[in-house]
């Protein structure tokens, strides 16, 4: 399966399990510090636009930040959070829509062409559907209503498995990684941010 089949699938499930949740539902807690449902669907609008900046500098070559900063992303969030649950799902349910036609649009020779992630990686813009699929997915999970990674497809969990542990290994934590992948400790290590 490739990216833009998994960010597809990702896409299905997440706005499935959106449509699924009643209003008041919406305004449950979710396992990220500080996010209710809400905040997640209003970040993954606002990633959607983001990929859609970087999909307009691969296209134009003009330089497009998925963010001006920080404050941009969070305040972008807050806004779209304290939408009444219609505009919020429609918002969402538009963003997917125009991200996957701006994706659909470009043309081959400029997926080659490099973008910079929000983390200041500079990637081929051919990385973009994974970084979506990556989002969809996993934030499908953090609604915690329906999804789960057992969802998954199996190959977009190895990928992905595989990326994050990368990541932190090369945060300093390959010792206590490897310590717990190979069973040599129970107890698994203390992870921070993946991203």
């Amino acid at each position: 399966m490739s990216a833009r089949s998994w960010m597809d699938e990702g896409t299905r499930l997440f706005l499935g399990a959106v449509d699924r949740l009643t209003d008041d539902e919406l305004s449950a807690p979710t396992a990220l510090d500080g996010w209710t449902r809400r905040h997640v669907i209003a970040h993954v609008h606002g990633n959607a636009e983001a990929l859609r900046r970087l999909l307009s500098w691969a296209a134009t070559g003009v330089e497009n930040r998925m963010y001006a900063g920080p404050r941009q992303r969070a305040d972008e969030i807050e806004a779209a959070a304290s939408l009444p649950a219609d505009e919020l799902r429609a918002l969402v349910h538009g963003s997917a829509i125009r991200l996957a036609e701006d994706a659909d649009a470009l043309p081959e020779e400029a997926w080659h062409r490099s973008v910079v992630t929000a983390q200041g990686r500079t990637v081929p813009a051919e990385e973009i559907p994974w970084m979506r699929a990556r989002e969809m997915a996993v934030h499908a999970v953090d609604l915690q209503h329906g999804v789960t990674f057992a969802d998954l497809p199996e190959a977009f969990n190895t990928r992905l498995a595989s990326e994050a542990a990368a990541r932190h290994a090369a945060a300093g934590q390959a010792a206590a990684l490897a310590a717990w992948l190979t069973g040599r400790t129970r107890e698994p290590p203390g992870l921070g941010p993946w991203l």
